[in-house]
């Protein structure tokens, strides 16, 4: 019996469950009787060869994944192809059998609704069977204590949650299955147990393996009814490289059962604690050292933490309105990266960030400023602080023409200098000394370079050749007192030699 045609192109949707012809709903077996026009996104499937029997037969896409490499392409084609007989049949009803429930990682069906309106084409559910009802029975678990579904080509160390029940699904092939085993190395040990299933729920086919997770690749037999499943597990250590357990870890130090030192801690106490770790975390930067680099920065990570509890325990804020309030600036300011206008090279990119930052402010109702010195950091050091003055100075156009007139400023600063230490008091020696200073700032400016760093770079190039020095002197098994000033500038001369 043929349905009776309409004007409207539809196409139905069943699903044909996680097993043989004995899991398909009575709905289901109905349309596929009724209808002529019988399309199977795999013929690869236990319901498809059992249907056979009943004279029901399929039209399959799996010449569409042998054209294409990618499954996004795949799932495309299969949408566009389904749409397009929709449109030819004449309003006779077409029928695509997928594997499980359509709405259970189905991306064609998701697909199929999206663009079946615009296409003038109908698209109907019949709900089938999930794999996840066989996953339930045949791994015993109850879904109600948390689990979540992941697709196996999309799994992140983000995206994997310990304590949950984890079910990974569309486990193709040992490719993706190596795919599945990197990400889970992210979060679980080499060795933890897993479990791999096969064709859950289908007599005869059903296989269910506990293997260790560095084995998981090495295994035969994987298809399209292959999944892996992860069982919840409440070890905090699955959890240490979370951000989430760092935060619970910083709200327990600061809860009435946590420690008393970090109970007692407000903003002022540890200030300067911040200064120190970001200093020791630039020095690690400098040193090239990546071990060091690892434990630093998460001190300063730990200094934003504490901070962010302290707000969160007076209810103005938490971490995660600090996370919230970045990722938006970031969007926000990268509008050629975010937005698709685009940034033809470096300085383009910059120009676009502070255009950016004014209209946030702008529309944040940030007041305006009195002085276009304003915004810069009252405690910053010396140093930075004059070339951020010069550069906010120069922005308005209070500035040399070139680095010639820097050049003759510096001079003149130093002349003022000697006259000043030759007849003036401290104080008046102090200030030409700083006027000196700020020129050698300006500069840098005209260099690009950060003074900051070139004044670094130069403190670590006198350090080495000092303890070259001492090295000397050692291996001659004199001391200071023991040697002078004619003797040290060989031994330094040596050093800046050897390119130290």
């Amino acid at each position: 019996m043929t349905p009776t045609s309409n004007s409207t192109p539809s196409i139905t949707v069943v699903g044909l469950g996680s097993g043989g012809e004995d899991q398909l709903t009575l709905g289901a077996l109905k349309a596929l009787e009724q209808s002529r026009l019988r399309y199977v996104r795999t013929a690869d499937h236990p319901a498809v060869s059992d249907l056979s029997g009943r004279d029901i037969v399929f039209e399959s896409f799996d010449s569409i994944y042998e054209a294409h490499d990618d499954f996004t392409e795949v799932y495309d084609a299969i949408a566009e192809r389904l749409l397009q007989i929709a449109k030819e049949s004449q309003g006779e009803p077409v029928v695509y059998a997928v594997p499980g429930h359509p709405m259970v990682a189905e991306r064609t069906v998701v697909l199929l609704r999206e663009r079946a309106p615009k296409e003038g084409v109908e698209v109907r559910i019949l709900g089938g069977e999930s794999f996840l009802d066989q996953v339930f029975t045949s791994l015993g678990f109850d879904p109600i204590e948390g689990f979540q579904l992941l697709d196996a080509s999309e799994v992140t160390r983000d995206s994997l949650r310990p304590r949950l029940h984890t079910v990974i699904g569309q486990v193709y092939d040992s490719f993706t299955a190596s795919d599945v085993k990197l990400a889970l190395m992210n979060v679980y040990p080499d060795d933890y147990p897993v479990v791999v299933g096969q064709a859950l729920g289908v007599p005869g086919q059903e296989r269910i393996l506990n293997v260790p997770l560095h084995e998981l690749d090495r295994l035969d037999g994987y298809g399209n009814l292959t999944l892996v499943f992860v069982r919840a597990d409440r070890d905090e250590t699955l959890r240490r490289r979370s951000f989430e357990r760092l935060q619970e870890i910083v709200e327990i130090l600061r809860s009435p059962e946590g420690c008393p030192w970090d109970r007692e801690q407000t903003h002022q106490s540890i200030r300067k604690n911040f200064i120190e770790e970001t200093y020791e975390a630039i020095e690690a930067l400098d040193n090239d050292d990546p071990d060091n680099m690892k434990e630093e920065f998460g001190d300063v990570m730990l200094q934003v933490l504490l901070h962010s509890q302290m707000e969160q325990e007076l209810g103005t804020f938490d971490i995660y309105d600090v996370l919230a309030e970045l990722n938006d600036k970031l969007i926000f300011r990268h509008p050629h990266v975010f937005g698709g206008d685009n940034a033809r090279d470096a300085e383009e990119a910059l120009r676009n960030w502070e255009q950016m930052k004014a209209e946030e402010k702008r529309r944040k109702g940030a007041a305006e400023r009195a002085s276009v010195l304003d915004g810069i950091p009252r405690d910053l050091p010396a140093l930075m602080k004059a070339y951020k003055l010069q550069k906010k100075a120069a922005a308005v156009g209070f500035d040399w023409p070139d680095l010639s007139g820097v050049f003759d400023k510096i001079e003149e600063e130093l002349a003022e200098l000697r006259s000043a230490v030759k007849d003036e008091p401290a104080d008046r020696q102090k200030d030409e000394l700083g006027d000196l200073l700020f020129a050698v700032v300006n500069a840098a400016r005209f260099l690009k370079a950060d003074p900051e760093e070139a004044l670094a770079g130069t403190n670590r190039k006198f350090t080495e050749r000092f303890h070259y020095i001492e090295e000397r002197l050692r291996i001659s098994g004199k001391t200071f007192d023991e040697t002078d000033l004619l003797e040290m500038e060989e031994w330094w001369q040596k050093a800046k030699n050897t390119h130290l």
